[in-house]
């Protein structure tokens, strides 16, 4: 895939980079949602609402002596944010931290919250801002794993050839009647669109509706182990493609992919009003 004459092509990612001496939001480096959109052609309403849950683990400072301090960061981004923050840059960004000294946690998390709010909004004023938070040592021992809910698609013996990505497999059963039902996977994997290294992930269906095919559904997710897409998006077509072929009356998607550099990224799109679903670190993450 050649990057020339699109916003990626200056990126970090996949290129050598020195780690930051010096605290530095200039690092941060915006990525338009909008690239991934309009393939999927969403229109100018967007069919879903929610938020991508980011968790930094590589986080540190210094306090006002110069001693290190560390701590776990979360991010939640609003999918109505027209800018992303690629990842690497956001990695750099943290790292720029690292020989920054400031007074407390909350001093990192209102300079993050100041730095990545205008990024996402390309400057704008943002409709609705990143929240910010630094879990800190001391409720380290509180943080607990969870395990995603439903029935295991990862049970059926099914055979998969030559796996590819082809929405048209989805379908419902159409003799039977509506369910409410809750479905999850830990076999999602994807290549970055940059550095075509694999992204894992575990991802999390619930919906209302005719029943959907298991099993075609199960050869579908499998069928994005060699597509290129990077997280957000990959949540995004899976959420239209299931309600396009399918037509739920309600739809959740939730992904949760494990760590690379540090951060893991964890979407959830859904089209019915409600807080988003809490997002407990899985084992793999």
């Amino acid at each position: 895939m050649t990057l020339a004459n699109t916003p990626l092509e200056n990126a970090p990612l996949g290129q050598r980079s020195d780690t930051p001496t010096h605290y530095d939001p200039r690092l941060l480096f915006p990525i338009p949602r909008h690239m991934a959109r309009d393939g999927l052609q969403l229109g100018a309403s967007l069919p879903f609402m929610g938020a991508d849950f980011w968790t930094g683990y590589e986080l540190g400072w210094l306090n006002r002596k110069g001693k290190p301090q560390v701590g776990i960061l979360q991010v939640t981004v609003p999918c109505e944010t027209p800018f992303i923050v690629e990842s690497k840059s956001f990695k750099l960004y943290l790292n720029s931290f690292n020989n920054h000294r400031v007074d407390s946690a909350d001093a990192i998390a209102q300079l993050i919250d100041a730095d990545i709010n205008p990024v996402l909004w390309g400057g704008a004023a943002p409709q609705a801002r990143a929240i910010v938070k630094i879990i800190t040592p001391e409720q380290f021992e509180n943080q607990r794993f969870g395990t995603l809910q439903g029935f295991n698609l990862d049970r059926l013996d099914i055979d998969v050839e030559a796996p590819h990505n082809d929405p048209t497999q989805l379908r419902v059963i159409e003799n039977e009647g509506v369910v409410e039902e809750t479905l999850h996977s830990n076999l999602l994997r994807a290549l970055c669109r940059v550095t075509g290294q694999p992204d894992w992930g575990s991802v999390q269906i619930d919906y209302i509706g005719k029943p959907i095919d298991q099993a075609c559904l199960l050869r579908y997710l499998i069928g994005f182990r060699d597509q290129q897409e990077f997280h957000e998006p990959l949540a995004e077509r899976i959420f239209v493609d299931v309600l396009r072929q399918c037509q739920p009356s309600k739809l959740r998607v939730k992904i949760q992919f494990t760590r690379r550099g540090g951060m893991d990224i964890n979407p959830v799109r859904q089209n019915f009003p409600g807080a988003m679903m809490a997002m407990p670190r899985l084992a793999r993450q």
